[in-house]
C-alpha cells in the first residue's frame, strides 16, 4: 500500500498545487503548453535517447506494443459509437478519447514515481511513438484526411527532431567520448539534463490548472468513455503484450501508459476535426479524476505494492 502511495500521492498533490496556482496566480497556460512541446519535451527525449542504456529489443517491444494498442483502442471507439449510433461528432470525440491516452504529463510523472529511472526511459519511448501516432494518424483516424498533409505535421514536430539530436549524442558519445551517457564537453549535458528535470512537474502544473479551468459534469456518456479509456486501454494493453511477447518492465510501462487518461490532445484534435468539444474536455476531466482511482489497481494488477 505504501508503495502505491508514493507512485500516485505525489502526483496527486502536484496537480493540486497546480489547480491552486490557477485560481490565484491566472496563468497563460498556452505558454506553458509551448514550453513543454516545443523545449521541455524534446529535451527530455534527447537526454534519455543520449544516456539510456536501454537496448534495442526493450525500444522495439514498446513501439510495436503501443501502435497494436493504438489502433485496437481507435477500432474499439469507432465500433462503440456505431453500434449506439452517436452522432458522428460525438463518435469522433470518443474514438479521440479512447485512441489518445496522456502519455505526457500523467504517463510519466506515474512511470518515474511507480519504476523509477527504467520506468521513465522506457516511458519516454511511449510518449514519442504517441505523439508521431497521433499527429501523423489522428486525422485520417477520427475524419479520413489525407496521409500527405499528416506526415507534413509529424516532420514539424519538435519530438521528431530531437530524436535525430538524441542519436547523433549517443554516437557521437560512444564514438568518442568513451561510451554511450558520457560526458559531453563544457558540462553541456548537465544543461540538458536540468531542462529535461523540469519538463515533469511544470507538466503536472500544467494538468491541474487545465483540470481547474474544466467544471466537472458527469453523464452517462463521460462515465462510459473515461472508463474505456483508463480501464479498457489497460486490458487491451495487457492483451497486446501476451500477443506480443512483452514482459518484464516494458510490459509494465506499456500497461501503465495505456491505462492513462484521455490526454488534452484528444480535445485539440477532436475540436479541430468536427468532434464534440464539449464533451471532449469533460471526459479528459473525468477521465483524469478517476483515473487516480483506477491507477492504484494497474499499479497492484502488475506488481508493484505488493
Amino acid at each position: 500500500m505504501v508503495a502505491l502511495l508514493s507512485s500516485v500521492l505525489p502526483v496527486i498533490c502536484i496537480v493540486a498545487v497546480g489547480a491552486i496556482a490557477d485560481r490565484t496566480l491566472k496563468p497563460d497556460i498556452r505558454t506553458l503548453s509551448r514550453l513543454i512541446l516545443y523545449i521541455l519535451s524534446p529535451a527530455l527525449i534527447v537526454d534519455v535517447l543520449y544516456r539510456t542504456a536501454m537496448s534495442s529489443r526493450s525500444a522495439s517491444d514498446l513501439i510495436w506494443g503501443f501502435t497494436v494498442a493504438y489502433f485496437i483502442l481507435g477500432a474499439i471507439g469507432w465500433l462503440v459509437g456505431s453500434l449506439l449510433k452517436l452522432a458522428t461528432p460525438t463518435r469522433t470525440s470518443l474514438i479521440a478519447t479512447t485512441a489518445f491516452p496522456n502519455t505526457g504529463n500523467m504517463g510519466l510523472s506515474i512511470s518515474l514515481f511507480a519504476l523509477g529511472e527504467a520506468g521513465l526511459d522506457r516511458a519516454t519511448v511511449v510518449l514519442l511513438v504517441s505523439s508521431v501516432l497521433v499527429f501523423s494518424t489522428g486525422p485520417a483516424l477520427l475524419r479520413g484526411g489525407g496521409w500527405r498533409s499528416a506526415i507534413g505535421v509529424t516532420l514539424r514536430l519538435p519530438l521528431i527532431w530531437a530524436v535525430v539530436l538524441g542519436l547523433g549524442l549517443r554516437t557521437i558519445s560512444s564514438q568518442f567520448l568513451g561510451g554511450v551517457g558520457a560526458s559531453l564537453p563544457f558540462d553541456l549535458d548537465r544543461g540538458l539534463g536540468l531542462l529535461a528535470q523540469a519538463t515533469i512537474p511544470l507538466a503536472l502544473l500544467m494538468l491541474g490548472m487545465q483540470m481547474s479551468r474544466n467544471p466537472i459534469r458527469l453523464s452517462p456518456y463521460t462515465i462510459g468513455a473515461s472508463l474505456m479509456r483508463s480501464i479498457g486501454g489497460g486490458l487491451v494493453a495487457v492483451v497486446v503484450s501476451l500477443g506480443l511477447g512483452i514482459d518484464g518492465i516494458e510490459q509494465q510501462v506499456l500497461i501503465l501508459q495505456c491505462a492513462m487518461p484521455a490526454a488534452v490532445t484528444s480535445f485539440v484534435m477532436a475540436n479541430e476535426l468536427g468532434g464534440d468539444g464539449a464533451r471532449t474536455g469533460q471526459v479528459v476531466a473525468v477521465s483524469t479524476l478517476i483515473s487516480f482511482v483506477t491507477l492504484p489497481c494497474w499499479l497492484w494488477a502488475i506488481g508493484v505494492g505488493r
